[in-house]
């Protein structure tokens, strides 16, 4: 039996049903037995980055356990994006739901399609906020997510919308 690892994951949308796309995408997080759920963001209305004119994201941090390796992990979301019907047309453009590999653990990880921790994290509000919401004032990555959180250049505006519980009714 593998040790479960515990990976963070930034979820957002701005295309359709934004609040009923971050639920969904929950859901199935919590329909594979091999990912459980252990704690979420409340939901953040953030401004678009990138440049391109679109609506305003809904952005979430589901912190998880799971027997996934990274990879699989990854693979996994892809299936939630797609099912969720993630079109891959404009980067940094609109979609239905985007999930990302924020942290795997403790683990540095550089492959051709997964870079861990992620990347642009440190420039990203609406990874960053709700991040610092969704992890235990004890958990490892804690303190570094409160720094980043401080320094970050990032400027765009964030509001919390909703509380979690719009999304605990998934499990």
């Amino acid at each position: 039996m593998t040790t479960p690892i515990e990976s963070v994951l930034s979820i957002g949308t701005n295309i359709g049903d934004r609040l009923t796309n971050l639920q969904r995408a929950v859901q199935m997080l919590n329909e594979n037995d091999q990912i459980e759920l252990t704690s979420l963001s409340s939901v953040y209305e953030t401004e678009p980055v990138g440049g391109v004119e679109q609506q305003s994201f809904y952005n979430i941090t589901a912190v998880i356990q799971t027997t996934l390796s990274a990879q699989e992990l990854l693979d996994y979301l892809h299936e939630i994006e797609q099912a969720l019907h993630r079109k891959r047309i404009v980067h940094w453009g609109p979609r239905t739901i985007d999930l990302d590999i924020i942290y795997y653990d403790r683990q540095h990880i550089q492959t051709a399609t997964l870079t861990v921790p992620h990347p642009e994290m440190a420039n990203r509000r609406f990874v960053l906020a709700p991040t610092l919401e969704a992890l235990a004032s004890d958990d490892e990555h804690y303190d570094e997510v409160a720094h980043l959180l401080q320094v970050t250049p990032d400027r765009n505006w964030i509001k919390k919308k909703f509380s979690n519980e719009v999304l605990m009714w998934t499990k």
